[in-house]
């Protein structure tokens, strides 16, 4: 069995610890940049109800649900502010309320899949490991996902774990929500942010998930180069489906510390000393991970 390289031939200790310093401004930038175009979708829907607006809106939405998700995690890693009490208290309170991720479960979930990745321990093994499939049957998750039918089957999930403890911020925040739109004259816009999270969400995440690990060439292998992806997105894609710079997924692997306002730049690094030379472990677009993640019938 192969062994992965070292890394340190590549970037230097000096190096990743300047990289892994925490920035509480560039993280609230990050959160507040978020939530600001969850704002913006609902001022524009509210101002100018249109089906355009409104479409538009659930579409943004989603990609916001997708980003709080994304800086939960990287709370949960203790990655995203430099103060560790902020980074519990907008994981639980704040972006893990509005993604529906509670903190303290999802963390003890997630650090196995990071010490586990490449080994048939891996707890998120089981999200990608049909991949590659047939254009059909990536088809058929598709459909189920913009039809709503992967939302509905998740939410009724959450209904039927549903524990205070860890559904208590989520509670909060929806009826702070509601609560802000009752008061601008709009309760209808409610329904905005569950149209996101049934409709659109369920897509984003899927592309994620095979982004990260469902294009790899084998997910039992120990180099990341080989069990992890990473996607360069277009700037859309990047608004919409890879918020927050999660598309460096095996950056993130690597240097699990590293704050994602940061991940871009440790991607060039290792770009520029030839780390992925003979791996094509980089996808270029979401048009790319789609390709890679289909096979022939």
């Amino acid at each position: 069995m192969k062994h992965a390289p070292a890394i340190g031939d590549y970037i230097t200790t000096g190096e990743v610890a300047a990289l892994s310093t925490k920035s509480d401004a560039r993280a609230a930038a990050t959160l507040l940049f978020q939530a600001g175009l969850a704002v913006a979708a609902f001022a524009v829907a509210i101002m100018w109800p249109n089906p355009l607006t409104i479409l538009g809106a659930i579409v943004i939405l989603g990609g916001r649900i997708q980003a709080f998700g994304i800086i939960t995690h990287d709370c949960a890693h203790g990655a995203f502010f430099r103060t560790p009490r902020l980074n519990t208290f907008v994981g639980k309170w704040v972006s893990g309320a509005a993604a529906h991720v509670p903190l303290d479960l999802y963390r003890r979930y997630h650090l196995n899949h990071h010490k586990y990745a490449g080994t048939p321990d891996d707890p998120d093994k089981w999200m990608v490991k049909a991949y590659p499939v047939t254009r059909e049957s990536l088809k058929r998750k598709l459909i189920r996902d913009v039809t709503g039918q992967t939302g509905f089957r998740d939410l009724l999930g959450e209904i039927k774990r549903f524990k205070w403890a860890e559904t208590g911020p989520s509670v909060l925040f929806h009826a702070l929500l509601f609560a802000a739109l009752l008061a601008v004259g709009a309760p209808w816009a409610y329904a905005l942010w569950w149209a996101a999270r049934i409709f659109v969400y369920p897509l984003t995440m899927r592309l994620r998930q095979i982004s990260e690990h469902g294009v790899a060439k084998d997910r039992d292998a120990i180099d990341a180069r080989i069990n992890t992806g990473t996607t360069i997105p277009r700037w859309w894609e990047a608004l919409l489906l890879s918020p927050c710079n999660v598309n460096y997924h095996l950056e993130h692997h690597i240097f699990a510390g590293v704050p994602p306002y940061r991940l871009a730049r440790v991607h060039r690094i290792l770009k520029e000393r030839g780390y992925y030379r003979g791996h094509d472990c980089i996808a270029y677009g979401y048009g790319d991970v789609l390709r890679r993640a289909t096979r022939a019938a």
